[in-house]
Parts: structure tokens; C-alpha cells; sequence
């Protein structure tokens, strides 16, 4: 993997007191993430769960995140956790950044939700909107008595065994988040669940998220949208990104092939979630630190194609691999090889070993 630029992390006072830590990094078309949770800005950055999230943004965009009210390195003492208060914070990040463009925004989580009432309130400021794992409606708003039941149940058990020494409280929201963790994973996301919020602050976030619902928002957004969902999430139901899409006038949708909320960075669902935010945006993929200018001509699903070239692949397992078809995967191969002025396969692999291709 490359070399991350670096973060700079500052602070600002909300018009309540509260101060918001916010961090920037990277440059390029400016892209805006409104919180979600759970974040740290610091400890996030060199995280197994999260590290390559903030490569893939941080080197294609300036980006520019936050930790919410009562999270991360933002104060954990706050009464106000209202929706409106957390669109307010957005706001007031944005203004901070000095963003006077229009700009991208995204939102993962709950945090699409409000980047689709920011967009409505500022249609004017927002160029693109991207969603990933979102929601209209929180699971108290979704008529679902069943759920209802099973997130109290798990609200109840923040309040109980969210600081305790023994993570087994803590994993079972670990576990709805990244089911397909490693060990190292699943241990960093439960440490990350104390270093950024206690257990009260926790289960009050947590039980706001439910009463959310921007549901009647949905036709009003102007901004050319993409929205992806794993499509055996169990943080956020797959429904729930069919509900964004009919929404959302003329929004495209992607589904991906992962349970994990958060998408780990080795799986195909992750290279197929930057290859489509990448064609959204109508940009190439920025090479790894240490590539040959020559891997800066492919397109994302190219350097994509190459990859599993690399790793000994042929057209009919990549059709497989990618869900696309062999003609398809042809057309890719043989742009690949224009673009790097080789005739064969195995000339592909040599080059893309001796040019310190990743």
C-alpha cells in the first residue's frame, strides 16, 4: 500500500459551546464525510478496519471529516444529539473548511441521511452526493416490531457492558459491523468502541439514530447521486438502499457483494465500491506511491482487470470474479495491453511485477 499523505486535525466551537474536532487531508475535488459513527480522527487513520478508507479518499480528493458530538475527539459531554443539532454541526464544518465551491458530499450510515437534508437545505452547495450503507428511516420509523425489539436489546446492553474490561458486550456490535473480520479486526473495532464514546453516550447515539427519517426528503434532492449497499449488510438492511434509490430522482445504484458494513480492504467489494465512485466522479485511479507513470493511463476497473491478471486469473474467472461478462472482460484486457504496450499476458505480468504495480 502507498503512503498516506498526512491529516491535519483541527477544532471549532458549535454554536452551542460543543467543540468539533475536524480533520482534512489530500488534494483535489474537495469531498466532505458527515460523521458517522463510531470515529476517532486520530486512531482511525492507521486503522486494519479503516486505514484504507483514508488512503482511497485522502488520496483522490481534499478530504474533509469529523467526529460528531459525543464522539471520537470531539467532547463527549453534550446533551443535544438531535438530528437538527448534527446537520448544524455539518454546517459549521463546512464553513470551517472554507469551502465556498460546490463540493461533493458523503454520506456512510446514518451520516446519509444527513448529507440528504444538507443537500436539500443547500441545494445550491452540493455538486454530487454519494451514500454508502445509508438509511431513510431508522429502525424505530421502519414498522418492523421484531427489529424494534432486537436493537432496545442491544441499546440496553450498551448501557450495561459497554466500559467493562471484557469486549464480549462490545463484539456484539463489533460483529454486526465487519462479521468477515479478522482477529486483529474485530479486537481494533472493540477498542475503538471505548476510545470513542463511553457507554451512556453510546447507547444515547445509538438511540437517536433510530428515530430518524428523511424519507419525504428523498424526491426533493437535485444532486446527481450514487448510493452503494452491501448486499448482505446486517448493520443496515439491503431494503434499505432499495428505498434511497426509488427515492431519489434519476440516483444510480450499486450493489456489492459483502456482509460487512464496513468494507475491508480484500475483498472484491471493496475494489468494485472505489471503481464506481471513481466512474461517478469521472476520475482515474491515483497510482500507489512507487507505480510506473504508465499504470496512471488505466481506468479503475482496468487496474482492476490487471490485478487479477497478476494474480493468474483468466477472462472467464475474472467474468466470474467481477459479474460481467467475457466480452466484457476482453474489451478491458485488450485496452490494458495497449496501454502498456505489451501483446501477451504473461508480458502483462512481468511488467506489472518489474513496475512495482499494487
Amino acid at each position: 500500500m502507498g503512503q498516506m499523505s498526512s491529516q491535519r486535525i483541527r477544532y471549532l466551537r458549535a454554536s452551542d459551546g460543543v467543540r468539533l474536532a475536524w480533520a482534512e487531508a489530500g488534494a483535489g475535488p474537495i469531498l466532505v464525510k458527515a460523521a458517522n459513527w463510531l470515529t476517532h480522527l486520530e486512531y482511525e487513520w492507521e486503522s486494519p478496519v479503516w486505514r484504507h478508507w483514508m488512503q482511497f479518499f485522502s488520496g483522490h480528493f481534499r478530504f474533509v471529516r469529523y467526529d460528531e458530538r459525543g464522539c471520537g475527539m470531539t467532547d463527549w459531554n453534550t446533551a443535544d444529539l438531535s438530528f437538527e443539532r448534527q446537520i448544524a454541526d455539518l454546517e459549521a464544518v463546512v464553513e470551517a473548511a472554507a469551502i465556498r465551491e460546490p463540493f461533493t458530499l458523503l454520506g456512510i450510515s446514518q451520516g446519509g441521511a444527513q448529507c440528504i437534508r444538507y443537500a436539500v437545505r443547500h441545494p445550491e452547495r452540493v455538486s454530487r452526493l454519494i451514500l454508502y450503507g445509508a438509511y431513510a428511516q431508522g429502525w424505530a420509523r421502519r414498522k418492523d416490531p421484531g427489529k424494534a425489539r432486537e436493537y432496545d436489546s442491544i441499546t440496553e446492553l450498551m448501557r450495561a457492558g459497554w466500559g467493562r474490561n471484557n469486549p464480549v458486550f462490545r463484539q456484539i456490535f463489533t460483529s454486526r459491523f465487519v462479521p468477515d473480520a479478522t482477529d486483529e479486526q474485530i479486537a481494533w473495532f472493540n477498542d475503538l468502541c471505548l476510545k470513542t464514546a463511553s457507554g451512556s453516550t453510546a447507547a444515547d447515539v445509538f438511540q437517536s439514530r433510530s428515530e430518524i427519517d428523511v424519507i419525504d426528503l428523498l424526491p426533493q434532492v437535485a444532486a446527481p447521486t450514487l448510493i452503494l449497499h452491501a448486499r448482505e449488510d446486517a448493520a443496515v438492511p439491503l431494503s434499505q438502499g432499495h428505498v434511497l434509490a426509488s427515492g431519489i430522482p434519476n440516483s444510480e445504484f450499486v450493489e456489492l457483494d459483502s456482509r460487512n458494513h464496513i468494507l475491508l480492504e480484500h475483498e472484491p467489494a471493496w475494489s468494485r465500491f472505489r471503481e464506481a465512485i471513481l466512474d461517478f466522479m469521472g476520475m482515474a485511479a491515483v497510482p500507489e506511491a512507487g507505480e510506473d507513470p504508465a499504470f496512471a493511463a488505466l481506468s479503475a476497473r482496468e487496474r482492476e482487470i490487471l490485478a487479477l491478471i497478476a494474480q493468474g486469473l483468466g477472462n472467464a474467472e475474472i467474468a466470474e470474479r467481477l459479474s460481467i461478462s467475457d466480452k466484457t472482460v476482453r474489451n478491458h484486457v485488450s485496452n490494458v495491453f495497449d496501454k502498456l504496450g505489451v501483446w501477451t499476458r504473461a508480458q502483462a505480468i512481468v511488467f506489472a511485477h518489474d513496475h512495482g504495480f499494487k
